[in-house]
């Protein structure tokens, strides 16, 4: 038979459903979440088929990770200012428009570094193959 869990155990396996259950939200309901989550799979595809160095899969990684998060993030501030008012405030309106301008400045940075990581490669094939 096993052993109970014990009570702070069990809390931090809360913490991970809950956790999940967030990112389960991003994917049904997000669409840039989604656009951003089909973008990062075709970058990894990329990064398979041209055989990138583990540095580039690290930055790859921490770069799509980063996307992601800024969704995120985003997307639990326009819920959190959707939850205090209804009425357009200045204040509500800057919130959002500070939210949505971190992911794209976090989407224009993954493009810098997908053009670093994946640029000179594909430079390289389409001169081979012109």
């Amino acid at each position: 038979m096993a052993a109970p869990i014990d009570r702070s155990t069990r809390r931090f396996l809360i913490a991970f459903r809950y956790a999940f259950a967030g990112i389960g939200h991003l994917l049904r309901s997000q669409r840039n979440f989604q656009i951003h989550l089909l973008i990062g799979a075709i970058a990894i595809a990329l990064g398979v088929v041209l055989r990138i160095a583990r540095w580039e899969w690290v930055a790859l990684a921490l770069t799509i990770g980063m996307v992601l998060a800024a969704e995120g993030f985003n997307t639990a501030i326009e819920a959190t200012v959707d939850l205090a008012t209804s009425e357009r405030h200045p204040l509500a309106r800057i919130a959002k428009d500070v939210a949505a301008g971190a992911v794209l400045l976090c989407a224009l940075t993954a493009i810098v570094v997908g053009l670093l990581i994946f640029g000179p490669r594909l430079w390289l094939l389409w001169v081979i193959l012109t």
